[in-house]
């Protein structure tokens, strides 16, 4: 009977549904769970495989949007909450949600061309795409949270040096899909029998437009065979899922003997990064900010003191952290005479992380030389600037939502290469939240950079994991460019990044200290920094022409449907 048929569906289709939404949820948290500081990377591919396979089988587009959506709360509600930690939870949850609906895209996207051959091959890609847009739009992107910034510890990190983050996070999407589809196959001949044996019903649903069919994945899309030609068709589709999955890690530990060895270079220079520390922490941490430029100048003077007598050897350049000195030195005199002392007394030029006021009452987070007496000379003006910290777009209609909108910056961005040149050498500048872009090295490698530093400021974030997400970033950015990396931060974690993404040495949080090395000064040019955002580009267009297809497979799919059912009425009206 219709109506109990429809009653006995109701309950199964909400089962459905819910262990669906559970699915989805545990995909994002095992993406969240393979970020730093937590050293399990190898969860991403799980993940990615479970959320591959809970949209591809949704209800439909708006089911794998829903479904996709619910693993973006899954992943970004608890990678985020350091977003929320001075300022209440609603930017912490707007932003999470936000990002959310960025994963509900890819869910859409894996459900309609996830019937594809080769639709992990294409699920992948549209994983790539969506994380461009992501980090392009709007408001010039939110990039956090790439898949790429959870491997700086996995065998997929020496893919950056080929393809940059865009390589790494096709590959972890890659491996997901390959295990998705694999696990698929063994399933689907559980269920059926082994190969050869009776499949043929379901390899007949999988050529009308079934999503699991092994003659999809390798590519064919045979109708009803023979038992032995079906039992070959799973077997090259389980052999095919199978390489699917291994190919990428493969190629990442297998790169990884291609990487440049930590002292290898052109030239040497010694470094130094101070961690001056912060008299406290949180949104005010800059209401005494004499004190946080005469922490950073302390911290300096000791280093002088230390090289002195030997016990630490002498720096050609030292790096302060962003906002070391939130007095502008090219208007106080007094900030400019503290950087003066500190310069003279290591001997040496100093990166200054300082805020400059301009002419207009605009302010400019500035990287710049501090070549002691001679005072400032070369410097990097912040290019890529926070939206809803150092600037507030919209301010008049954010305000209607929070007390802290009028506590928003007032920064602009700024222009140049993004290098600096002090003492002798060309040192590409990315500046915090910088970092996380793929295009903030990109110019200072172009205009000879030798090595490279992110100047950052964690003291407004707290004892959070930000810090730690922050340092993998810097060292899948050291591998892509095949450079040395400098991380000097306020507050902690400062260190030194070698250009196989390996750390050497870094600091502990809250506390002041100095990082010294000996780094290889390179002139040589990666795969990754040549191509630039082409990756990007051929994945975008590549989702693009999948989705083309799959919306004529859909279409014709209907209208063969429609004229099915057709032919049934004319027939019983017969």
């Amino acid at each position: 009977m219709p109506g109990l048929t429809r009653t006995r569906r109701a309950p199964d289709r909400l089962r459905g549904v819910a262990a669906r939404s559970m699915a989805a949820l545990v995909a994002g948290l095992l993406l969240f769970g393979s970020f730093p500081p937590r050293p399990f990377w190898f969860l991403a591919p799980v993940g990615i495989a479970v959320l591959t396979a809970t949209v591809r089988g949704a209800d439909g587009l708006r089911g794998g949007f829903g479904y996709g959506m619910l693993a973006g709360l899954g992943f970004f509600v608890p990678l985020l909450p350091w977003t929320g930690i001075y300022v209440g939870p609603l930017p912490w949850l707007a932003l999470s949600t936000t990002c959310a609906l960025y994963l509900g895209l890819f869910g859409l996207l894996a459900n309609l061309i996830g019937r594809l051959p080769w639709w992990p091959l294409w699920v992948a890609l549209a994983w790539v795409t969506t994380e461009w847009i992501r980090s392009s739009f709007p408001f010039g992107g939110f990039p956090w949270g790439r898949l790429a910034f959870g491997q700086a510890d996995g065998w997929f990190l020496s893919l950056a040096a080929v393809g940059g983050a865009p390589l790494i996070g096709f590959a972890v999407a890659l491996t997901g899909t390959g295990l998705a589809a694999l696990v698929e196959r063994l399933a689907a001949l559980r269920t059926t029998g082994a190969p050869g044996g009776v499949v043929a019903d379901d390899e007949s649903k999988d050529a009308a437009g079934a999503r699991n069919s092994a003659d999809e994945l390798s590519g064919g899309g045979s109708a009803v065979a023979t038992k032995p030609r079906v039992g070959a068709a799973s077997r090259a589709g389980i052999i095919t899922a199978a390489a699917t999955l291994v190919i990428m890690p493969i190629a990442g530990v297998l790169l990884r003997s291609a990487l440049p060895a930590p002292d290898e270079g052109d030239g040497t220079i010694t470094v130094a990064a101070i961690q001056g520390s912060v008299p406290r922490l949180g949104l005010d941490f800059n209401a005494q900010r004499r004190a946080v430029l005469d922490n950073h100048v302390r911290r300096t003077e000791q280093l002088a003191e230390d090289v002195a007598a030997g016990r630490a050897r002498k720096p050609d350049v030292v790096i302060w952290p962003e906002n070391s000195s939130d007095i502008d030195p090219l208007r106080n005199a007094d900030a400019a005479a503290l950087i003066t002392r500190a310069s003279e007394a290591i001997d040496a030029p100093i990166l200054v992380g300082a805020v400059l006021v301009n002419g207009d009452r605009t302010t400019t987070n500035s990287v710049m030389v501090w070549n002691g007496a001679e005072g400032p000379a070369d410097r990097h003006d912040k290019k890529i600037i926070q939206p809803f910290g150092e600037y507030l777009p919209l301010r008049s209609f954010f305000r209607l939502f929070s007390e802290y909108a009028d506590r928003a910056g007032y920064f602009v961005p700024g222009d140049g290469d993004g290098t600096v040149r002090a003492a002798g050498v060309d040192i590409g500048v990315a500046t915090c939240y910088e970092v996380a872009f793929d295009r903030a090295f990109r110019d200072s490698l172009r205009s000879g950079a030798q090595l490279l530093t992110v100047p950052t400021n964690n003291a407004t974030f707290g004892d959070s994991e930000m810090t730690y997400q922050q340092l993998a970033m810097s060292r899948v950015r050291a591998v892509e460019h095949g450079r040395a990396l400098v991380v000097a931060a306020t507050s902690g974690v400062s260190a030194i990044v070698t250009a196989d993404g390996a750390v050497p040495q870094q600091t502990e949080l809250f506390v002041p200290a100095a990082l010294v090395a000996d780094l290889p000064l390179r002139n040589s040019i990666t795969l990754a920094t040549r191509i630039g955002a082409a990756p990007e580009w051929v994945s975008a267009i590549l989702t693009a022409a999948a989705v083309v297809v799959a919306l004529s497979h859909r279409r014709r799919s209907r209208s063969v449907h429609a004229t099915d059912q057709g032919f049934s009425v004319d027939q019983s009206v017969g």
